[in-house]
């Protein structure tokens, strides 16, 4: 008999976590003491998970990176990075779910790339009673399943 393989958790990573885990790598503390630069390094040495990503979030992530004035060698490698190892998600339509409109396209990702969560650091624009995946912290376990679609 065949074992099944197990189906890799889905997310959204929102920019509030990619910036702080960047933020972090630049210091030489990094690996325990900070939740989202933990997060991003085991997607990146074990692919802990699905990382969803559509245009819309790759341009917000290069957006904010440079006006936070990253230095664009690492924000060049860190988009590649991503998108080399990311599932790019076709966004079609949104609903207008979060409270942000600059958080839409995370929540459309995620939605529409059926994710099984959404990490953040700010969880009041991404609100759970309107999205089938988890809104989750970076500090949390990876959810293995979406929340149930309510009728």
């Amino acid at each position: 008999m065949r074992a099944r393989k197990k189906r890799q958790p889905r997310g959204v990573v929102d920019t509030s976590v990619l910036v702080a885990g960047i933020a972090a790598f630049r210091r030489t503390e990094t690996s325990t003491s900070n939740p989202s630069a933990s997060l991003i390094r085991e997607w990146i040495t074990k692919a802990t998970f699905v990382w969803l990503v559509s245009k819309d979030i790759l341009d917000e992530y290069k957006t904010v990176l440079a006006r936070l004035r990253v230095a664009p060698s690492i924000i060049g490698r860190t988009i590649n990075v991503i998108s080399d190892g990311a599932e790019r998600v076709a966004v079609s339509r949104t609903r207008n779910i979060s409270p942000d409109p600059g958080d839409e396209p995370f929540c459309a990702c995620a939605e529409q790339g059926n994710a099984d969560f959404i990490v953040t650091l700010n969880r009041k624009d991404f609100p759970q009673s309107l999205l089938n995946a988890h809104v989750i912290g970076p500090e949390e376990a990876i959810p293995t399943t979406a929340r149930k679609k309510k009728p």
